[in-house]
């Protein structure tokens, strides 16, 4: 009797965690553009919309513009603002505003190919509460030629992990936020400009216990003048 009872226990805590993670298909598309400006001062620029709900609606608006000084050759850091516009059915929207610093910065060529990290700290404010939202991202990015010798076509992963600093009224907590998977190719274009292209998995931390998982197939066009 006590081993049936336990093996009812244990299927019910797998349907409950089942039933607190929520799937979802979406589409990402981004349109980045970075260069320089004059000497050591650079720009990058983005304009990201987001399709969810089984890519039935707009999901988010992410616009985002940031400046940096290159502190060498393999580092960049940047000061930048971003404005996120969540659409509501119904109501109005949901905005975000960011404030943001940056470190990207090249760790070596292992493997014949190229890693990379970015860091990033982030002040986030929403237009359903008053506090401040304090944010640390980390992305770690791998790319490598396919053919040696041949820069037209990168296999590329990555791996970014999001850590809320602080709570506040809108509804963010403290601790692990989200972390995002990426594997997929990056293919020359123009001159330096790329498209990556391939599938993103979301898993994103949300309150009571719930989780959410996103699949995402991610296009980006990096336009480099």
């Amino acid at each position: 009797m006590r081993i049936i009872l336990a093996l009812a226990a244990l299927l019910s805590s797998t349907a409950t965690a089942r039933a607190a993670t929520a799937q979802d298909e979406q589409v990402w598309l981004n349109l980045t553009a970075m260069g320089r400006i004059s000497g050591k001062l650079v720009y990058l620029a983005e304009l990201q919309p987001r399709f969810g709900n089984g890519v039935s609606r707009l999901d988010q608006m992410i616009v985002r513009g940031a400046v940096g000084w290159k502190l060498s050759p393999t580092m960049t850091v940047y000061q930048g603002y971003a404005h996120i516009a969540v659409p509501v059915e119904g109501g109005r929207d949901l905005n975000e505003e960011r404030s943001f610093q940056q470190l990207s910065w090249t760790l070596g060529k292992p493997w014949g190919g190229e890693l990379s990290s970015r860091s990033r700290m982030e002040q986030r404010w929403r237009s359903d509460g008053s506090d401040m939202g304090w944010r640390l991202r980390e992305m770690l990015r791998y790319e490598k030629p396919l053919r040696p010798g041949s820069q037209a076509v990168n296999a590329l992963v990555s791996v970014e992990g999001f850590v809320a600093l602080n709570d506040t009224d809108w509804g963010a907590r403290g601790g692990f936020d989200q972390v995002r998977s990426f594997v997929g190719a990056e293919v020359a274009v123009k001159g330096a400009s790329t498209l990556e292209i391939g599938y993103l998995n979301q898993v994103v931390n949300q309150s009571h216990r719930r989780t959410r998982v996103n699949h995402v197939a991610s296009i980006t066009l990096i336009v480099r003048p």
